[in-house]
């Protein structure tokens, strides 16, 4: 379901009244530093903001299929993706939400952001040989690391900007979901027009181009920090293992992993889903492939092809894209998140065993990809991954090593090169959308009470009135903890509608600090160590509250909502870390919860697993006011510290209410 306005109302302002809760976050967040009516130059995010339409994604769609349908310059758009930022290929401002937050949109709340910075990067030079638009956004998330992007828009500018495709455009903005970005943008440029008209938007590209001056940057618009690219310089790289900032030139990484212990055969080259899978992708790759094929080389690595949207699969078929990559050993998967998100049966490994892997996906968090902790998980461009894979090394650099074809001549791999779209018109795939009941009040879903897959929602219970006093800590998270070290994905997908049963991955894949082991936290009742849920739902169980206690950058990663719903259907009452990713803090907020974090960051360290904790003075709490938390610990002694928040006057009654889905009931009675 999408809230929208015509693409006309670009020059006036004029927005349906549905979308006036938008205009709520305008008026509320935006114009005080948008420089309405003078003032320094815009950038094009501001600009932007101050004349577009703005559209509400609401749905979980690969990003590719936004690129595809719902992106175009001047548009705002939410979806309930962390990659929605895909968008800003098209000159877009198109930003990640939890499911939460496009619920209330879909009842009339207004959406709330916290006026972000705006991050500059420009770009010098243009792309060429082995060097992608991938490499922009790996080089930069090792410039600014997984947090750097927090709370900013990054906007792309300069003169580097027009050697990039729109859907290389595409990927650089998908990426920026991994430095915690809120979104980034690209200004609208001919590369976009191309694809507009390709994709059957012309008319869309007209009108861009008639009001091209507010989507870009004004000359000279400041920036809260600006970074600079030279892409004549710019090398392939390759980012990992473990995260996403870790950046290596391709030529180095194998010496690097050496050094490390790593393992430097490569069992599995994996290309597509979300971040690259467009046509250009898919053929770069392809042309790789099509060079080992004429001296008879097969992958020496298993190699699979996740493409980005039915539309992609069905041209990459149609034109030997497809063939192409099969013969050379790859296996073309359903168009799907696949194997970025866990939706991987592996049969090669067993969990445990040491072993690397190179994809071309977004994110390579332990265990993300088949839920081994021992998988090294590499990322870069997709045809570096296929160079590999054909290498079966990460020694191998295709700039200047040789591969050894069937006849034993050595020969040297060309960069590759590929359409940016295909010569014919995309072939749509297959139609498989079914379109809601035009009426839907009469309907009823009816879900069985022994279903392991579907239970329905029961409201959590309101707050009591009271300080949360002597909780006990459930886990206090030793580095770097994700939304999948909180919600696992792979075969824990399929209890997605069931929330109990999801809730037994809580935190399995966080390590605690006490033992440095993932799953094994001590009861503080029993004295026993077992798992994380279960040992929750002991303290649910006897009726005691609990906290988390974490590091840096909590929650990073997917938009993923059962990260917040899960902690609080066990008996969580807060999380108090150093920092938080934006959107986590967000669901956590939605959900009841206390997001916390220490004023005094070394506060981290007083906390020990087996103290209680105390967070007094809710009676009072206000935007802006800190909370104070009393440690106690085992000897009897006791320490204060401050804990502050972001809460804001609405979101407290979220929390006072029990949810934000509570809260709007209430409202509705009203």
């Amino acid at each position: 379901m999408l809230l929208w306005t015509d693409f006309p109302a670009v020059h006036s302002r004029s927005c349906r009244s549905e979308c006036n809760l938008i205009f709520c976050f305008l008026e509320h967040h935006w114009k005080g530093v948008c420089f309405l009516g003078g003032g320094p130059p815009k950038s094009s995010v501001f600009s932007l903001l101050d004349t577009a339409p703005f559209f509400l994604h609401k749905s979980l769609l690969l990003s590719q299929i936004i690129l595809e349908n719902y992106s175009y310059p001047g548009v705002m758009l939410i979806g309930t993706d962390s990659h929605t930022p895909n968008g800003g290929g098209l000159g877009a401002i198109c930003i990640g939400v939890g499911g939460a937050d496009a619920v209330d949109v879909m009842a009339g709340i207004p959406w709330e952001l916290k006026c972000p910075k705006v991050i500059g990067v420009k770009l010098t030079g243009s792309l060429s040989g082995w060097s992608s638009p991938k490499d922009v956004i790996l080089k930069v998330a090792g410039i600014l690391t997984v947090k750097g992007g927090t709370g900013a828009i990054i906007e792309y500018h300069g003169p580097g900007v027009d050697s990039i495709s729109c859907t290389g455009m595409a990927t650089i903005c998908n990426m920026g979901a991994e430095i915690g970005a809120t979104t980034s943008v690209f200004p609208y440029n001919s590369r976009m027009k191309t694809y507009l008209s390709k994709t059957g938007r012309a008319a869309i590209a007209s009108l861009a181009d008639e009001f091209q001056e507010h989507l870009k940057p004004d000359p000279g618009c400041p920036y809260d920090q600006l970074i600079e690219i030279n892409l004549n310089e710019l090398k392939p790289l390759i980012n990992g293992p473990f995260t996403p900032d870790l950046a290596h030139t391709v030529e180095e990484v194998g010496a690097v992993a050496e050094k490390k212990g790593w393992p430097v055969d490569i069992r599995v080259g994996l290309i597509g889903s979300c971040t690259n899978s467009s046509y250009e992708d898919m053929g770069r790759s392809a042309a790789v492939a099509k060079q080992a094929l004429a001296h008879g080389v097969k992958c020496k690595s298993q190699f699979t092809i996740t493409p980005g949207s039915e539309q992609i699969r069905a041209t990459i078929e149609r034109d030997g894209y497809s063939k192409i990559l099969r013969d050379v050993g790859g296996v073309v998967l359903a168009n799907a998140c696949g194997p970025c998100i866990g939706q991987w049966d592996r049969k090669d490994t067993k969990k445990g065993e040491k072993n690397t892997i190179v994809t071309s996906y977004n994110r390579n968090f332990t265990g993300r990809n088949d839920a081994n902790p021992e998988t090294h998980a590499f990322v870069t461009s997709p045809e570096i991954v296929t160079a590999l894979s054909l290498a079966g090394t990460l020694k191998f650099n295709p700039e200047v090593d040789f591969l050894t074809g069937s006849d034993g001549k050595k020969f040297k791999l060309e960069p590759p090169d590929a359409d940016e779209l295909p010569k014919l018109e995309f072939d749509p795939g297959q139609d498989t959308y079914q379109h809601p009941p035009k009426d839907g009040s009469s309907q009823h879903v009816d879900v069985s009470p022994t279903s392991q897959r579907l239970q329905l929602l029961e409201p959590f219970d309101k707050w009591n009135g009271k300080d949360l006093e002597d909780m006990l800590i459930l886990i206090k998270v030793k580095g770097k903890c994700t939304t999948d070290h909180i919600s696992a994905a792979g075969p824990w997908l399929k209890f997605r509608g069931h929330l109990d049963n999801i809730s037994n991955n809580l935190l399995i894949g966080a390590i605690n600090i006490e033992n440095d082991k993932a799953n094994t936290v001590r009861n503080a009742l029993t004295q026993e160590f077992g798992p994380v849920p279960d040992t929750a739902r002991y303290y649910k169980k006897e009726g005691i509250n609990w906290v988390v206690v974490g590091d840096e950058n909590y929650g990073e990663g997917s938009s993923r909502e059962h990260a917040a719903l899960e902690p609080r259907h066990l008996g969580g009452r807060a999380i108090i870390v150093k920092s938080f990713a934006r959107i986590h803090e967000t669901n956590l907020k939605k959900q009841g919860l206390l997001p916390l974090t220490f004023a005094d960051p070394a506060d981290y360290d007083k906390i020990h697993p087996v103290d209680k904790l105390s967070i007094v003075g809710l009676k009072d709490f206000a935007p802006g006011k800190p909370l104070k938390c009393i440690i106690k610990h085992p000897n009897g002694s006791q320490e204060t510290i401050v804990l502050n928040h972001t809460f804001n006057e609405t979101q407290i009654e979220w929390f006072q209410a029990g949810s934000a889905l509570n809260r709007m009931k209430e409202l509705q009675k009203h």
